[in-house]
This record gives C-alpha cells, structure tokens and sequence, in this order.
C-alpha cells in the first residue's frame, strides 16, 4: 500500500471479526472523445463528479473536440440508483457512480488509482506521450480522485485542473506534490461547495505548502463551463 493512504487510520470490523481482502477481476467502463492518431495534440484524462456518469459528463468536452485531442473519461466503480425509492427500480431510475465510500477506503483508494493508471496506459498505446500535452481534470468528487492517481501517476500530466472540489487530507503538501504538472484551480463565483468551502481550503493547503498553482474563476455554479474549458486547452502555455 502507497505511503500516502498507508498513513490513513480505519477500523472496520467489529470485535471478534476480522477485516479481509479478496482481489478479484472487475469490469472497468470508460467513454473517449475523439480519435487518436498523428493529429493528436493534447491527451485529457477528465474524472466526473459524486452521482454522475461518465458518458453524460463527458459531454461536456464536446467544443473541445476538433480532431486534435483525444479526451478519455474513466467511470467510478461503484454505482447505485440516486434516489432511495422502496422497492423496484424501474428502467427510468436514474443511476450514478462514486468513487468510493467510507468503507474500506484505503482499498477503494489503491482499486481506484490502479485502475486510473491502467487506463493511462492503455490510451498512451494508442498515442505517443512524448508528442502531446496531457491533461488531467477532476471535477467535484472527482477532484480527491485525480490528486490520489496524480500524487503517484506512472504517467504524470502535464496539466492538473481542480475544479469545485478538495485535496485528500492524506496529502502532504509541497512544492513537487504533483511533479512538475501545472496546477490550476478552478472556481464558479456561484458554486455553493467552492466560494467558502473545498475549493478555498484547497487553495490555503497548496499555498501553504509552497505548490505553485494558478486560480480561475468564471460566472457559475457547481458545473463545468465550456467556455473555461477552452479557454484552457487553447493557450499553448497553459496559462489560464
């Protein structure tokens, strides 16, 4: 187990039991934007948000699109039927995923950052990693996500975009967390989990840590925001 969720306490079973673990085969699902090839210039790698599902929030990568990026969104592991109605769920029930719970955190967290890297390794089969800038965004939950795989990626991106959402406590900060990735932090003036909450902590914890990192902000909500989005992608510096 990595340092970093080594260093996590949790106790999970009851006196007299004892907590085991079973590795078994499991079914990963990911959507792609785009087609790799010799027009490829940028690589996203775009984690959703609590209750969300990959293809629909990968949509919103759609005015990226424009032959030279290829955008890639893993879908979280663990899926469940958003509202808690009695009974049967008909074929209209809405259905999100999440990352991870509470329970059994610290192998949620290593399943998680595994099956990141080996989507990683699967895209850059199909691309060469030395010839395009790679991008990595979390958005809301998926923002602790990205930070896990990001902290000790067998690939490291380029670019590191956190939006609306907070660092791992496990994290300790400082100036090489992340690598030599840019790091931007990105905020809707609207968003009622940023403008006080996560996204303000998350900034206090890099500054204080001395990690370099560039703020964003538009007029918005808890969302994603096309207009940011290209704006990002577009500046060959990648500054915001």
């Amino acid at each position: 187990m990595h340092a970093a969720t080594a260093a996590l306490r949790e106790k999970t079973a009851p006196p007299g039991m004892e907590t085991r673990h079973l590795r078994v085969g499991r079914t990963a699902r990911w959507y792609s934007l785009g087609e790799p090839g010799p027009r490829t210039r940028q690589v996203w790698l775009a984690c959703h948000g609590y209750g969300q599902l990959a293809a629909r929030f990968l949509r919103r990568f759609e005015s990226l699109d424009d032959g030279t990026r290829y955008m890639v969104a893993p879908e979280a592991l663990n899926r469940f039927y958003i509202r808690p109605d009695p009974g049967p769920h008909g074929p209209g029930a809405p259905v999100g995923a999440t990352w991870m719970t509470r329970e059994d955190r610290l192998q949620e967290i290593e399943d998680y950052v595994g099956y990141l890297d080996a989507l990683c390794g699967e895209v850059f089969r199909d691309v060469e990693r030395e010839r395009v800038e790679f991008f990595a965004v979390g958005f809301s939950q998926g923002v602790a996500t990205i930070c896990r795989w990001a902290a000790r990626a067998s690939v490291p991106p380029d670019r590191l975009i956190l939006w609306a959402g907070s660092l791992p406590d496990e994290l300790q900060t400082g100036p090489r967390l992340f690598g030599a990735a840019r790091v931007t932090l990105v905020l809707g003036d609207d968003d009622p989990y940023g403008r006080d909450g996560a996204d303000g902590r998350l900034g206090v914890r890099l500054e204080e840590g001395g990690r370099p990192f560039d703020v964003v902000r538009f007029h918005g909500g808890h969302e994603l925001d096309a207009s940011v989005l290209r704006s990002l992608a577009s500046r060959p510096d990648g500054s915001p």
